[in-house]
């Protein structure tokens, strides 16, 4: 449909082609490669949150620029993602479009989410623990280790059903930066696709897992090295309280309101 959507990108069915492609090989990695390449995206998501918390412990911005100004700070670690190349749990749940159409199994499916999942984790926690043996948190006064407290504070002490329709929200958006990145040649499409939806996502305060698997063990460990003390305490129980619902939405949010609506849409009924 060149009319409609020029030379210069991918119109919404070749994306669809292109995400079902994609995603077999996604699914078909090598274990290794797979891993590896999850532990890449669990660290570059980090970084992202990283550069989010910088932009929200400056008191002297309002509420509204401090989101929005984060938000875009965030989509960095997307980009990275994207450009870079790496395996994110939370855009991979595009896969169900694969899966839909018969071309991987479900087992294939579960196989890739538990082990990106992993490698995400494994991630973000690394780069949580250099990050505290850098001490950047205690940069200006400990504003940036107090943020990632009270950041933490608010999401262990949020209700199942709010995280995880929060969840939904933010993934239905990630899935869609990443849907639309496949649409650009260059890397500046790339990068202009992914900024909107992901800043959007941020600056309303939704879930995605990923960026929580840096933010919350962060602030476990601020704690534990003595850097800033929170009342009450954030502990691993409130982490999976707040994981678990989210992991949930994510994949409610990416992998049915984007990837099989977008099936339903252009994959099905066609010769």
């Amino acid at each position: 449909m060149p009319e409609l959507f020029g030379f210069d990108a991918y119109s919404p069915r070749e994306i669809a082609e292109r995400v079902e492609t994609v995603g077999v090989a996604k699914a078909r990695l090598p274990l290794l490669s797979m891993l590896m390449l999850g532990v890449l995206a669990g660290a570059f998501i980090g970084l992202g949150a990283l550069y989010f918390v910088i932009v929200r412990s400056d008191p002297s911005l309002g509420y509204a620029l401090r989101q929005v100004l984060g938000g875009m700070a965030f989509a960095s670690g997307l980009i990275l993602v994207i450009v870079a190349g790496a395996e994110l749990f939370t855009g991979n749940n595009l896969l169900v479009m694969a899966w839909a159409d018969g071309k991987i199994t479900m087992r294939e499916l579960l196989r890739s989410w538990a082990i990106v999942c992993a490698g995400n984790f494994a991630g973000a926690l690394g780069l949580a623990l250099l990050v505290v043996l850098a001490r950047h948190p205690e940069a200006n006064g400990n504003a940036i280790a107090k943020e990632y407290l009270a950041i933490a504070a608010a999401k262990t002490g949020m209700p199942f059903w709010t995280a995880f329709f929060r969840g939904i929200l933010c993934n239905a958006l990630v899935c869609l930066a990443v849907w639309m990145a496949l649409a650009g040649r260059s890397v500046v499409d790339k990068v202009v696709a992914i900024v909107v939806p992901i800043s959007a996502f941020v600056a309303a305060g939704f879930e995605h897992s990923v960026a929580n698997m840096y933010l919350i063990p962060m602030a476990m460990l601020l704690q534990a090295v003595g850097t800033v003390d929170a009342v009450p305490a954030i502990t691993w129980a409130g982490f999976l309280g707040n994981l678990f619902p989210v992991l949930l939405g994510n994949l409610v949010g990416g992998g049915v309101l984007v990837g099989l609506v977008y099936h339903l849409i252009y994959r099905t009924g066609r010769e």
